[in-house]
């Protein structure tokens, strides 16, 4: 079994298991200083609804595995953790009051890692939507943020992950600046795209 599919199924359980029991495996900054120290971990799988659950199993299937394949389930597993419970302390003064829950952070942590690593040229894997669109998530995000769009998602701790990625990237790949300028305009190419498609067919 791949780390990736472990990790859904974890995910599925705990979150299965979150919904039926009066338990808490949520995080919060109040679990942290009460000592509730395991929620930094189940608080990664444990998910708000099955739409969270479901949206997240998805893009953690897509780009988990693309990025397992490429550099091992142990280096996938640094980046899921790390990306997932950093996020969760770092994001305490943001959202100070509020239980925390989902893989969101920690795949968005992957994300930025297969936007990185992605060797141009090495593959048609590269001209494949997956890195632009890691990159398009990441400034929907930042753009949130700005707008003060804070909801129910954790928009901060999501940009959080994607930044903790970076430096997993970055490291891995020493040619990560030539990656992004590539994925950059990857990205520029398929927004020219679509706006000609819309201009021809008049949407």
């Amino acid at each position: 079994m791949k780390l990736i599919d472990f990790l859904i199924i974890l995910s599925v359980v705990l979150s299965l298991y979150a919904w039926g029991t009066p338990g808490n495996l949520a995080f919060s900054k109040a679990a942290l200083l009460r000592g509730d120290y395991d929620t930094l971990v189940t608080g990664i799988f444990v998910h708000a609804n099955f739409v969270h659950l479901i949206g997240n199993m998805l893009f953690l299937y897509i780009f988990g595995r693309i990025l397992e394949e490429k550099v091992g389930a142990l280096r996938t597993a640094t980046v899921f953790f790390t990306g997932g419970v950093l996020s969760f302390i770092l994001s305490i003064p943001f959202y100070p009051n509020v239980k925390m829950v989902g893989a969101s952070a920690a795949i968005f942590a992957i994300m930025a890692v297969v936007l990185l690593v992605r060797r141009p040229g090495y593959s048609f894997l590269f001209l494949s939507p997956i890195g632009p669109l890691a990159l398009l998530f990441f400034v929907f995000n930042i753009i949130a943020i700005q707008n003060g769009d804070m909801g129910n998602v954790a928009y901060v701790s999501h940009v959080i992950g994607f930044i903790i990625g970076v430096f997993f990237g970055a490291r891995w790949n020493n040619k990560w600046k030539e990656s992004l300028m590539y994925t950059v305009l990857l990205l520029a190419a398929y927004i020219a795209l679509f706006h000609s498609l819309r201009a021809l067919f008049n949407l």
